[in-house]
């Protein structure tokens, strides 16, 4: 079914309308009804949350690109990549760097959006003084997705050219490869993309309802226009971009699941009929009901599951019933021991989903077993596993017991997120991290010169703070080798959900 509102100027007329009801309903933040009475932890915590808290969101500023701002507090980055968007003479500049090159890639770039406003949307009221660095790093993408989609049935995907960029190992302020402009419209669809940057504007317009609702609408609007295109014109970008994209960020999982997402989010946001139409009709045919248990940058069924179950079990939307079957599936597939359990574990108790940048899935899926948790305790619910009785108290000790051992509590005591605790990763696949600074530095490092920084045995020479890397193999071994991306890369993504664990387990133990 292809998608239809009543109008865009039905839409735009009723904007004012959805922002009175939403900031009235639970919109943002949702700590006013969250029952934290009823499941506070023990005081004594084996880790200090809050300080793994403020350094997951200070990585995203050692990941900016474009021209940073005087209170920029990860020092030895500065300005980069200031003509991005030049090629096709369209402004593109700002953004992030999806990980440990100069390449800013717009479908991991949207998710990472999603994900941190979802974690402000679920946990912000928690995070005190850490919600405006959180709403900085959100606004940081914000602002370039808005520029990424300033054209109508246009999104520009992609700056830099990978390959290329690849072939070099070079700090982003001097980096001199190609910055190559790819986009996606009418004649080379991308509805995966597209999908999650109207899932991203959309649900950032929630983050900023109250406190700019002029720029919340702003970005409630263009999600719309943008899921939109997504919609009327689908493909997945890979097709037309495969030579660009792959195999970087190929849409292995197809667009279905961001379609879905992107629906769910922006009925989330708007609380318009038709998206809950759209999700009704179109959801089977999309993959609902399918059985997978990943959720990241590729694959957003399971997120969509989690979010739509919402609807049903604290805003009695009876029409999503289903939802909630779909979300408990998930749910049995990630407990140990569950009679449906599918997921696999390290010897020490690390969820391992595969051996490239596993810890990704270990964040993603810790965050969506908290806000479950949230949701069950809510509506006074549980998790049935074959006749077992999973309760929210066992999700968010598994979900605690994965960000315990990201943070340490693991066979080699090892923090995998830079800068916390007293043992942690010192060779970081990062070009940035790894070459000396502009500072200690001055005179332009070249693109093949670089690599001898990038093959030393010695530590970085600027600490990443918070970058969460790849993690541990299947036996929780980790070599800490800079060439080894797999284990050593830090992501965006895999940081963004981290924020709203930290937050929700910061809280539980006193230390918000």
């Amino acid at each position: 079914m292809a998608f239809s509102l009543y109008s865009f100027n039905v839409i735009l007329f009723l904007l004012p309308f959805f922002t009175i009801s939403l900031v009235l309903s639970n919109a943002f933040p949702v700590h006013h009804n969250y029952p934290f009475h009823h499941h506070h932890q023990p005081r004594s915590a084996s880790h200090n949350y809050r300080d793994a808290l403020t350094k997951s969101i200070l990585f995203f500023e050692g990941q900016r690109s474009g021209r940073l701002p005087p209170n920029q507090r990860i020092t030895w980055r500065k300005s980069s990549g200031l003509s991005d968007g030049s090629a096709m003479h369209v402004d593109l500049v700002g953004g992030y760097y999806d990980a440990g090159d100069n390449v800013k890639f717009g479908f991991p770039m949207a998710f990472t959006t999603t994900m941190l406003s979802w974690s402000v949307i679920e946990f912000g009221g928690l995070m005190k003084s850490e919600l405006s660095n959180a709403k900085e790093a959100i606004r940081w993408a914000t602002d370039y997705l808005l520029k990424a989609t300033a054209h109508p049935d246009t999104i520009y995907v992609q700056v830099g050219d990978a390959n290329k960029d690849h072939a070099c190992w070079e700090r982003p302020e001097d980096m001199d490869t190609p910055r190559n402009v790819f986009k996606v419209d009418k004649n080379s669809p991308g509805s995966d993309v597209a999908a999650e940057t109207a899932a991203a504007l959309a649900s950032a317009s929630l983050v900023f309802r109250r406190s700019d609702p002029t720029y919340s609408n702003l970005l409630l609007t263009r999600a719309i226009r943008v899921f939109e295109f997504a919609d009327k014109y689908r493909g997945a970008y890979s097709n037309g971009l495969k030579k660009v994209v792959c195999p970087f960020y190929c849409s292995f999982s197809g667009y279905q699941d961001e379609l879905l997402w992107g629906a769910a989010w922006l009925h989330k946001a708007t609380r318009n009929p038709a998206f809950l139409n759209y999700i009704q009709v179109n959801g089977q045919l999309f993959g609902a009901a399918d059985f997978d248990n990943f959720f990241g940058w590729d694959n957003k069924h399971v997120g969509a599951r989690i979010l739509l179950s919402k609807a049903f079990l604290v805003q009695n939307v009876q029409s999503l019933h289903d939802y909630k079957g779909h979300a408990d599936n998930f749910i049995c597939s990630i407990i140990p021991g569950a009679p449906f359990s599918s997921s696999k574990y390290t010897p020490g108790g690390l969820l391992f989903k595969m051996g490239d940048s596993n810890m990704q899935y270990v964040t993603s899926t810790s965050f969506l077993l908290l806000t479950y948790a949230k949701y069950l305790t809510t509506s006074h619910k549980f998790v049935d596993c074959g006749g077992i009785t999973v309760t929210p108290k066992r999700l968010r000790i598994l979900a605690k017991r994965q960000v315990d051992y990201l943070l340490g509590d693991n066979p080699l005591r090892m923090s995998y997120m830079v800068g916390y605790g007293p043992r942690y990763p010192q060779r970081v696949h990062h070009r940035g991290s790894s070459i000396p600074s502009i500072a200690s530095h001055p005179a332009k490092i070249q693109c093949s010169s670089g690599f001898s920084f990038m093959k030393s045995q010695s530590p970085n020479p600027n600490i990443l703070v918070g970058a969460v890397i790849g993690g541990p193999d299947q036996n929780d071994r980790f070599p800490d080798q800079r060439p080894d991306y797999e284990q050593s890369e830090p992501a965006t993504y895999i940081n963004a959900p981290l924020v709203g664990a930290l937050t929700y387990l910061a809280h539980s133990f006193g230390q918000l």
